[in-house]
């Protein structure tokens, strides 16, 4: 039985077709829409807020410097391994632009398959604070950097620290209001109401640092909803995706650029800015790459600088999810092999379990049985 992570790629595919056959059919060109933009900046806001949602705050404000790292020097430094290796092989000034639009960790794909891995909860608290605080980091970035690299307009330092002012005085106003309101418990409808306000002004002026900053304090009782709606949202971002491949794909561009950034997280994330965690959460995190919707709108951003960051991008987000799904299936085969002080039966349980990707919430094993 396929594991859920490869059901969710199978399907994942499937979507991205149907999204290629509709641009392909001359339907409409879903990327040249006015509120194209719009929607996937809409899509991005509800994946940076339900990865913030989901971040154990008690965990994280322990590992602070660690978060603080990943978001600053670690983005620096992966986009930097990145565009130096695009740069080596093409020899093209959009390696910095393509290195940064991968060099973060995707919220919207972390939130949706962070249920299926078997990380422990300070790793996976450290995982989900770092896609979510890295991935605005780079959005400003590719915005404001790409124009100077690629020769468009002049980058705007100006600009660029206007709108890291503005995010950070949204998420400021909103949490003197929640204050005096923290301890009363929201209807259902008026928190969901809240919660669509916010997101719809955090889409207009493009808030997306401050929204996950709300995401830590604003955290209404929504049972599934918030859930739901991101793995909605994930597919609706799967299905653009395809639509954006119908004008073509650069494969080999691609899967340099993909290879690239599972790499630059392997030394980041595993060698140089988790020193402190056990050797089982660096592991974790340094397989934790993943990219999604957010790689997917600045590659829009990107096109009318280099037409080819739809065709280089899409693709490379594929080659890191597989790569993704294949590492951490082999680490899990590994920590079983690991497991020498179990049973024999409590240990081909556990394979069972991890092949088939089922949380390990509950536990059958005899009383008797020594813990893994």
């Amino acid at each position: 039985m396929r594991s859920p992570g490869v059901r969710r790629l199978v399907m994942g595919a499937a979507v991205a077709l149907a999204g290629w056959a509709v641009a392909a059919a001359g339907l409409g060109d879903v990327s040249g829409h006015p509120a194209y933009l719009y929607a996937v900046t809409a899509l991005l806001a509800l994946g940076l807020y339900g990865s913030a949602h989901g971040i154990a705050v008690e965990t994280v404000a322990g590992h602070v410097r660690t978060v603080v790292l990943a978001v600053t020097v670690g983005v620096l430094l992966k986009t930097a391994l990145i565009a130096a290796v695009m740069f080596l092989v093409y020899r093209e000034p959009a390696a910095l632009p393509l290195g940064l639009a991968v060099a973060q960790i995707d919220p919207l794909s972390v939130s949706a398959l962070m249920s299926q891995a078997r990380m422990s909860e300070r790793a996976r608290s450290l995982l989900l604070a770092w896609a979510s605080f890295d991935d605005p980091v780079t959005a400003l970035l590719t915005v404001y950097l790409s124009a100077l690299v690629l020769g468009g307009a002049s980058a705007d330092l100006g600009g660029y620290l206007g709108n890291l002012a503005l995010n950070l005085g949204f998420a400021a106003v909103v949490f003197l209001v929640w204050l005096p309101l923290r301890r009363i418990r929201l209807p259902t409808a008026v928190a969901v109401a809240a919660l669509v306000a916010l997101l719809a002004v955090a889409t207009a002026f493009f808030l997306v640092l401050g929204v996950a900053l709300v995401g830590l304090f604003f955290r209404p009782r929504l049972g599934a909803l918030l859930d739901r709606s991101v793995t909605v949202a994930f597919y609706l971002a799967v299905f653009a995706t395809g639509a954006l491949l119908a004008g073509g794909v650069e494969p080999g561009r691609a899967l340099v650029l993909g290879l690239s950034a599972f790499g630059a997280q392997i030394v980041v994330g595993g060698l140089l800015i988790t020193r402190g965690l056990a050797p089982a959460e660096r592991v974790g995190l340094a397989l934790g790459q993943q990219n999604g919707i957010t790689a997917i709108l600045l590659a829009l951003t990107l096109v009318p600088l280099y037409p080819a960051a739809v065709a280089v991008i899409a693709p490379a987000v594929l080659v890191v999810n597989v790569l993704h799904l294949s590492a951490n299936a082999a680490w899990d085969r590994l920590l079983i092999l690991a497991s020498p002080s179990a049973p024999r039966s409590a240990r081909a349980a556990l394979a069972r379990r991890v092949l088939a990707r089922v949380p390990d919430e509950q536990t059958t094993a005899d009383p008797a049985t020594p813990e893994r």
